[in-house]
């Protein structure tokens, strides 16, 4: 699995014009399932966010994870984090087929949620407009294949 994090001042998602999900400060996670993916890259990605240190303590250091910062995410499936960029058009078939990519995604919320982060998320397959505020800026990009 891939994901993209971003750490925000807040974040939402909208679809046809209406909100669907919304976080204050958090994390804005992009995820994206590949073929081959189980429940075990979930575990150990939901498991590697939830613990990575990228909030600032009271010192102003990268030093807690979003569970100790009290914080929320906001999931969203993206499937074009599995672009092929060899060409000029990106290709996709390396993402999971929908309804594997579905299955772990809901399954990656329910790991996130079960850490006692509180999250919202888009629509999965919809077309969906997210907006956010970037602080820091601090973007962070997670693979299970290398991590």
């Amino acid at each position: 699995m891939r994901a993209l994090l971003q750490r925000v001042t807040a974040a939402s998602v909208a679809v046809d014009g209406a909100a669907v999900g919304a976080i204050g400060p958090g994390l804005l996670i992009l995820i994206c399932a590949m073929q081959g993916d189980t429940t075990a890259q979930s575990d150990h990605l939901a498991t590697r966010i939830a613990r990575l240190r990228i909030f600032k303590d009271d010192a102003g250091k990268m030093n807690l994870p979003v569970t100790a910062a009290g914080n929320a995410a906001l999931i969203v499936s993206q499937f074009t984090l599995a672009a092929d960029l060899r060409g000029n058009r990106p290709g996709f078939s390396t993402a999971a087929p929908p309804d594997v990519a579905r299955t772990l995604y809901d399954d990656f919320t329910a790991r996130i949620a079960a850490f006692g982060i509180t999250t919202a998320n888009g629509v999965f397959g919809a077309d969906m407009a997210v907006s956010l505020t970037n602080d820091g800026p601090v973007t962070i990009w997670l693979d299970t294949a290398f991590s």
